[in-house]
């Protein structure tokens, strides 16, 4: 695959208070490796070099666990691609022509600030205040699932079961021993 053309049509907002509109812009010569995140960052830099104002947009980790890159693509919260952050979101996902309209979450509980960035102070304050948000994200349980003061009065009974399950396995791997050594015998009676 070649280097990507595309029309962006970005959410541009001066400001909370402000007016906001739908902004069109040429991405050119953008390499499908290219996360969606860095093709923001080669749009940007074509803005500052005719100095014009680039597009505000919140990035952290760029590793796809922070969330702070959050925003819609073609109407969709992260883009076209399920349980994927914006920022793993690679340009390969895309066709070369093809118009993405990027714009900002759209809740009461997050205003615009500028363009692309929301203010998560909400968010930030259910954090600081210990709280958390659990979602089903995968096969592997999220790390907040269990609170830390649950976590010890089940420590002890998990490692009883592990244990259990380690003398469980050990002695099944005996028997699928002897059954082999069985068939082994067979194989040269027969």
């Amino acid at each position: 695959m070649g280097a990507l053309n595309l029309t962006l049509r970005v959410w541009r907002q001066t400001g909370p208070d402000a007016p906001g509109r739908l902004v069109e812009y040429k991405a050119e010569h953008i390499s499908p490796d290219m996360s969606f995140l860095e093709m923001l960052d080669v749009v940007n830099e074509g803005l500052i070099r005719k100095g014009e104002e680039p597009i505000s947009f919140d990035s952290d980790c760029r590793e796809g666990i922070c969330g702070t890159c959050g925003c819609m693509v073609n109407g969709v919260a992260h883009g076209p691609d399920a349980g994927t952050t914006v920022c793993q979101l690679h340009m390969r996902r895309f066709r070369n022509g093809d118009t993405i309209t990027i714009e900002p979450w759209r809740a009461a509980a997050f205003p615009v600030v500028k363009d692309l960035v929301v203010d998560r102070s909400a968010l930030d304050r259910i954090v600081r205040a210990g709280g958390y948000i659990s979602m089903n994200v995968g096969a592997a349980p999220d790390a907040n699932e269990t609170r830390t003061s649950d976590m010890t009065n089940t420590a002890s009974s998990t490692l009883a079961l592990a244990g259990r399950v380690l003398l469980s396995a050990m002695f099944l791997s005996a028997g699928f021993a002897k059954l082999g050594d069985v068939a082994g015998t067979m194989a040269y009676t027969a």
